[in-house]
């Protein structure tokens, strides 16, 4: 009996490790996602420097997370605000986990997690494109994504502070802790960068079109495709019947934004807008990540219907603000994370008042925190060797000025 237990144990450690391992990689294709999407959305004279950003970021987001990263954010100290277990990560030889995860290899959740941090950094490239330096977007990158995503990340998700109060915060799959940190880090950024030439004159919005829908409607299904894997792996576990309501909540979410926000633009503008259905799909998916486990289908369509709507409304506001963010990642990410975040009070499984106060102080700590961040950071860049490139390198374009070539020849 005991010979045929461990037979079944070890099945279900390499089943669950399997399955990890593959959500990574949904995951890291989403970086493909991201850059296809920014890059469809922003200019040609852009491109190589759109996609370069988002070559580079990945590359960030692993090595800074396996320096420090993953041992500030599982410091293996309960209930704190800071703690760091040293530099570097180690395990035994066999690469089994701690107890934190022991369904899985101490090497899979270290993958799947770098993914993660990665993703955060990449939500910054879209808000501050066609006109951020090169190399202050990558020295902001690594400190992000190695200090302050993995610093903060910790409250929650490494049993911090605000996952030991009375009543949790909860953010299954980080709709705050990835989505609108990284949307936080973008405001920071947009603030002090300033608008791109020519957006806002004489008091009116100036649509500046990307180059290619094509590229950003395939972003968009990369980025869909690879939420399998961040909201599915984020079970911890291969667990059949929750693995599978997470993917059938998050597609529901993803399909209700996008048709919400086709619905919406059509009605306010009388046009078909497909850039806004496709950043509809992305607020319907960024809504449903912190409670994708908790949520009903009926209550995942109503969460991302409302993501869908709130996106286009958004999407005017930062306009209003005279923020110019050119593939609308403030608007999917950060406003429509908080959304997310705060529907779990609502319609999750604990829904009522102390479960909503609980997301509320969740979103005001990390909105506090990662913006601050983000701020400092910028600002210090700005005084000491500036963030922004000049009036003609942004006319000309930065892929001849910051690289030196072209993405299309003809």
């Amino acid at each position: 009996m005991e010979e045929i237990k461990a037979v079944a144990d070890s099945a279900l450690f390499t089943t669950n490790n399997l399955w990890m391992m593959l959500s990574a990689a949904l995951v890291f294709i989403m970086h493909l996602g991201f850059a296809t999407l920014e890059s469809g959305l922003t200019r040609s004279k852009n491109t190589v420097n759109v996609l370069y950003k988002n070559t580079l970021t990945p590359m960030i987001g692993l090595l800074t997370y396996a320096v420090c990263g993953f041992n500030l954010m599982y410091p293996g100290v309960a209930g704190g605000v800071f703690a760091f277990a040293g530099p570097w990560i180690a395990t035994d030889e066999a690469g089994v986990t701690s107890a934190y995860n022991p369904g899985y290899t101490y090497w899979t959740d270290f993958l799947f997690q770098a993914m993660f941090a990665a993703t955060c950094a990449t939500i910054v490239s879209g808000a501050v494109a066609e006109r951020i330096k090169l190399n202050v977007y990558v020295i902001f990158s690594i400190l992000f994504v190695g200090i302050c995503y993995p610093a903060i990340g910790y409250w929650k998700w490494g049993n911090g502070w605000l996952n030991t109060m009375e009543v949790p915060f909860y953010d299954f799959a980080g709709s705050t802790l990835v989505h609108s940190v990284g949307g936080w880090g973008a405001l920071a950024g947009v603030i002090l960068l300033g608008p791109r030439i020519g957006k806002y004159v004489d008091g009116k919005v100036n649509a500046i079109p990307g180059h290619s829908l094509t590229s950003a409607v395939i972003g968009t299904f990369l980025l869909w495709l690879g939420w399998f894997g961040f909201n599915g792996g984020s079970v911890l576990s291969a667990d059949p019947g929750l693995v599978s309501l997470v993917l059938v909540t998050t597609s529901l979410a993803a399909a209700a934004g996008g048709l919400a926000a086709a619905l919406t633009i059509s009605l306010v503008t009388k046009k078909h807008d497909l850039s806004m259905v496709l950043n509809g799909i992305l607020a319907g998916l960024v809504a449903i990540t912190a409670g994708a486990d908790q949520m009903s289908p009926a209550e995942a369509t109503i969460i991302g219907a409302i993501g869908g709507v709130v996106v286009v409304f958004s999407v005017f506001m930062f306009d209003k603000l005279k923020l110019d963010d050119p593939v609308g990642a403030l608007s999917v990410h950060l406003v429509c994370g908080i959304w997310g975040t705060l529907a779990v009070g609502i319609f999750g499984a604990k829904a009522g008042m102390p479960q909503l106060v609980s997301q509320i102080i969740g979103v005001g700590a990390y909105a506090a925190a990662a913006f601050g961040f983000a701020f400092i950071v910028f600002l210090i860049l700005k005084v000491t060797i500036g963030i922004r490139v000049s009036a003609e390198e942004e006319t000309e374009g930065l892929d001849a000025y910051e690289h030196g070539m072209n993405a299309y020849e003809i």
